[in-house]
């Protein structure tokens, strides 16, 4: 039996029925409005969310990261960020699609758009180590993160601009990279361009090699997380090495949790990198277990004040010393930028006591007795072996690579140091006996103080302007590197987390480094997430905003 409806809604039901009708068409455009997936600064976690809600394709989401490339990579800011842009990605995407209704053969990382420094070994997209004497070169296997990567379901939208052969931000193949933030400024390297598109929202993730800082440094003046881990626990199979004993891959993303997420997959034993084996017992079940906001609360952290960048070690007999004009310059220069940083610095050991961390403070690197020598004893051996397993690579040997054509003259001149030296020089023995004195000495600091992890700005200074003469001036007038504080890690082969800590008063961002023992990438993880869950320092560069709109099947392709 129906309900009988009561005299008011008889009386009321003519007037309303028109107003809400109106109101629910004004609806309907709202409500598709809010259907739609806004690609900026999401993470895997909340695409995965609007995958499971329909909001969202992997075709989709794939198309809408290809579409800000277009717009910003070499139009708009220009960033120069991407290399290649994968031209399967669509492809790869509808093949993720059709399988995301079976729970089963979805992996950690389904759809999710990588952007991979092109250091790394593709065999269906060229890789060129930021060198046109690559340019074509189209290795004949993965690399063992690629496989990993793409075996948990993620896609290599695109292979990203890198510092020629591993160092700065130029190179003879891609040119100059940009900072997303200021293309004016250099986006630090030699990882930039993974910095930059990560930062511009090309991609959902991406990853760095870090040598000497190439993880950090252009995380840190990106506004990004970038790990660096300890060195046996990722796989360099199909990398070029720059110094084995150095040599590492890592997550650089805009969060701590997807970083997480990534370490999980690429972590852990290859046989192809015998060295990973150190990593058997080391790998947790997740590293996303580790992030807590509570992860401060008594943790006992060192913090290093004391400047490594020997150009702040400028003394009174060195502003004396009329030969040493241009280094005192730039020394003043570096202590007012440092000026800018050393609030943010503070601001940062404020918020870890906030969040009840015990800081010990004002602690030194310690001074390890003997001659450090620099490591400039393995790049030959490493390349020529490295080289030797491509039968179709243009050239066999550093020296070739010297004699062919035309690498960037900055990076020529810093390769020929490499030149004849191998790891049977006596001197490389400094090289080895320095780091193992460092380590014990560093290993006792913590255990003096009962330190969990040691903390300091990754630069103690802004990201400097690009030079005019970059592209041919061997030695060009850029400042490059300055207040650069990423070297303790490389020497250790330590794990080190940079977080973003701010921006500057000329808006340039900066980072937090977390330095622990070796393989404590769980407990830096979740301290850097604590740190960044109650700062939310993050913020997209201004550069490369939201795209408009654009009607249904509308290309943005130039």
């Amino acid at each position: 039996m129906r309900p009988t409806p009561t005299v008011a809604a008889r009386v009321l039901f003519p007037i309303l029925f028109p107003v809400v009708s109106a109101v629910l068409c004004l609806a309907a455009p709202l409500r598709a409005a809010a259907q739609q997936f806004d690609v900026l600064e999401t993470t895997i976690a909340s695409v995965h969310a609007a995958m499971e809600n329909k909001r969202v394709s992997c075709r989709q989401l794939v198309q809408a990261y290809l579409d800000r490339i277009v717009e910003y990579d070499k139009a708009g800011p220009a960033l120069n960020a991407i290399q290649y842009v994968n031209p399967r990605a669509l492809q790869e995407a509808d093949s993720l699609d059709a399988v995301w209704g079976s729970k089963a053969v979805r992996g950690p990382l389904h759809c999710v758009p990588v952007l991979l420094k092109d250091q790394v070994e593709t065999k269906d997209m060229p890789t060129s180590y930021g060198s046109a004497i690559f340019e074509d070169f189209v290795p004949q296997r993965d690399a063992t993160i690629v496989r990993r990567l793409e075996g948990a379901g993620a896609i290599i939208i695109a292979k990203t601009t890198m510092g020629e052969f591993a160092s700065r931000y130029v190179g003879s193949g891609p040119g100059i990279i940009r900072n997303a933030y200021d293309p004016r400024r250099n986006p630090s390297g030699s990882s930039g361009g993974s910095a930059s598109a990560v930062a511009a929202n090309f991609g959902l993730v991406g990853i760095g090699e870090d040598t000497s800082g190439s993880i950090r440094g252009p995380a840190a003046v990106s506004s990004l997380v970038g790990l660096r881990p300890t060195l046996p626990l990722v796989s360099r199979f199909g990398m070029m090495p720059a110094n084995p004993t150095q040599d590492t891959m890592g997550p650089m993303t805009r969060t701590v949790t997807d970083a997480a997420r990534v370490l999980d997959v690429i972590a852990g034993y290859d046989p192809n990198d015998p060295v990973t084996a150190y990593a058997v017992g080391e790998v947790p079940a997740t590293y996303t277990a580790a992030l807590k906001t509570t992860a401060l609360k008594g943790a006992r952290i060192g913090v290093l004040r004391n400047r490594r960048d020997a150009v702040l070690a400028s003394d009174s007999a060195v502003r004396a010393d009329p030969a040493l004009a241009r280094r005192d310059s730039i020394a003043r220069e570096t202590n007012a930028e440092y000026a800018k940083v050393r609030p943010l610095f503070e601001q940062a050991l404020a918020d870890l006591r906030a969040q009840g961390a015990v800081l010990v403070d004002s602690l030194q690197t310690p001074n390890v007795p003997g001659r450090r020598v620099g490591n400039s004893f393995e790049t030959e051996q490493a390349t020529d072996q490295y080289l030797a397993q491509h039968p179709n690579a243009p050239v066999k040997t550093l020296q070739e690579i010297l004699l062919t054509g035309p690498v960037n003259p900055w990076r020529a001149r810093g390769l020929m140091e490499y030149v004849g030296r191998s790891t049977s020089d006596p001197d490389y023995l400094f090289v080895l006996t320095y780091r193992e004195a460092l380590r014990v000495a560093m290993l006792k600091l913590m255990a003096d103080h009962k330190l969990d992890a040691l903390v300091y700005m990754t630069y103690d200074a802004g990201t400097t302007l690009i030079a005019d003469d970059v592209l041919t001036n061997p030695r060009p007038d850029d400042d490059y590197g300055r207040g650069d504080n990423r070297g303790l890690s490389p020497s250790l082969g330590w794990p080190a987390l940079t977080v973003p800590a701010g921006f500057t008063s000329d808006t340039l961002p900066v980072g937090l480094e977390f330095l622990g023992r070796p393989f404590a990438e769980s407990q830096l993880l979740g301290f850097g997430f604590a740190y960044e869950q109650a700062t939310k320092h993050r913020r997209p560069p201004r550069t490369t905003p939201p795209l408009p709109a654009r009607p249904a099947g509308a290309s943005r392709s130039r």
